[in-house]
């Protein structure tokens, strides 16, 4: 347990860190809101971010094309030899026709702050009296794509000791002084992502409709019964599709359609029965109009496990800071719920039709059951909720940006520790190492 005196100044330093880089850190942060780049093609950001790092000297170390992947980065910070490695997830992508909707120009600012911060009170506390590393990871395609799947399959996180970011929601409307809250298992669920393909037989839909197999109908048949299984699931769980593609003509049947859908659940192990429900429902639509469905699955979330240790030092930082936090392990605090993050743990589906998925092949995933990780969330003033124009528009607010900056320091606060207090490094190491099924 470090000293309250030594405690003290690791604030004192952050706050000085976050103050001395808050005007390029305001700058990236509407660099990135202003220029939504979606998923895998976040180039500006990505070059931006780096152009910034290469500028403050050599002790950091940047990487482009991190891991073989365009847009993601990797910046290292680096003193002595060996010691423990904390990370910051910077994601930066946004969503199509919405900008950032899901606030993504705030979690990487406050990761980029949250590592300048935590780089800048190591140096000047503990300069060389120990071994230590700090890493940045621009992570992209979160909102689809699972980028941070493949880092971990690069090796990004394979060395790290702990992890950490924040994810920004609107405040809550019972709690309205709240700044943050610390990681809510509760509020990222299981998600299996597939996209569905029916086959059937174009035919001339006026003249000659009994020589066609209509693929729509089978798209209006498995919307219609997962509808009705909806009846049937847990409150928890939630099933949403959109059709990609439903015909060409009118005058034409329809010989090809595309859906897709995303399943989710509380937990990976409820999610899987789920799944094959939903499966059994494009299965019987195939069957009773004639078609053929093949099945493309995307990179699929799990929940997420969370480090009680680390939550719990975070709320107590935040709040000796002056930042109104609680620790929300359920998620139940009024807030959002039903979201999905490849900061939990996710699997690759590799079966193509309900007898594969049973027997699936499962790589290990994601980053929160690789190493200890923190998912924090926090609170800005909005006039919708994620994912609409409204939440696009708080994100890019003055207020938003110094919510970011607050749970930056956070972070950095938390880091620091781990970097130094044995006894937090072991704590946070146990409680990682808990059964993770």
């Amino acid at each position: 347990m470090l000293p309250v005196q030594e405690q003290a100044e690791i604030i004192q330093k952050v706050r000085g860190a976050l103050e001395k880089y808050e005007s390029k850190l305001s700058a990236i942060n509407q660099k990135i809101w202003s220029n939504p780049e979606l998923a895998f093609k976040e180039y500006d950001a990505h070059d931006h971010i780096c152009e910034v790092f290469e500028s403050l000297g050599p002790e950091y170390q940047v990487h482009r094309k991190a891991y073989g992947v365009e847009t993601a980065l990797e910046v290292i910070y680096k003193r002595g030899n060996g010691g423990r490695v904390m990370a910051f997830n910077a994601e930066y992508d946004a969503l199509p026709g919405m900008g950032h909707a899901c606030g993504h120009n705030l979690i990487a600012t406050s990761s980029i702050a949250a590592f300048l911060a935590t780089c800048e009170t190591m140096s000047s506390i503990y300069a060389d009296q120990i071994g230590y590393s700090v890493r940045l990871l621009g992570t992209p395609a979160e909102e689809g794509g699972g980028g941070k799947l493949l880092l971990i399959e690069g090796g990004a996180y394979k060395d790290v000791d702990a992890c950490f970011m924040v994810h920004p929601f609107p405040v809550l409307s019972g709690a309205p002084e709240l700044i943050s809250s610390s990681s809510c298992s509760g509020q990222y669920l299981a998600n299996d992502k597939v996209e569905v393909t029916f086959t059937g037989k174009p035919a001339h839909a006026s003249a000659a409709p009994w020589e066609g197999v209509n693929a729509l109908d089978a798209v209006v048949s498995a919307y219609v019964n997962i509808s009705m299984l909806r009846q049937q699931i847990l409150p928890t769980q939630k099933i949403h599709g959109v059709v990609l593609r439903g015909g060409d003509r009118p005058n034409v049947i329809p010989a090809s359609t595309t859906v897709e859908y995303y399943i989710r659940s509380d937990t990976v192990k409820t999610l899987k029965p789920l799944t094959e429900k939903v499966l059994k429902c494009f299965e019987a639509a195939a069957i009773a109009t004639g078609c053929t469905v093949e099945y493309k699955w995307e990179a699929a979330y799990k929940d997420m496990k969370i480090n009680k240790p680390i939550c719990d030092s975070y709320v107590s930082a935040m709040n000796a800071m002056g930042h109104s936090t609680i620790f929300d392990a359920a998620g139940q605090e009024g807030g959002l719920s039903g979201g999905s993050t490849d900061m939990g743990k996710t699997n690759f589906h590799t079966g193509a039709t309900l007898e594969c998925y049973a027997n699936v092949g499962i790589r290990p995933g994601n980053v929160s059951y690789e190493v200890p990780g923190f998912h924090g969330g926090f609170y800005i003033h909005t006039d919708g909720v994620n994912h609409t124009p409204q939440f696009t528009a708080g994100a890019g607010s003055e207020e938003g940006f110094q919510r970011s900056l607050h749970c930056a320091a956070g972070m950095a606060v938390v880091a620091s520790r781990a970097l130094v207090d044995e006894s937090f490094a072991t704590a946070i190491k146990s409680d990682f190492g808990r059964d993770l099924s």
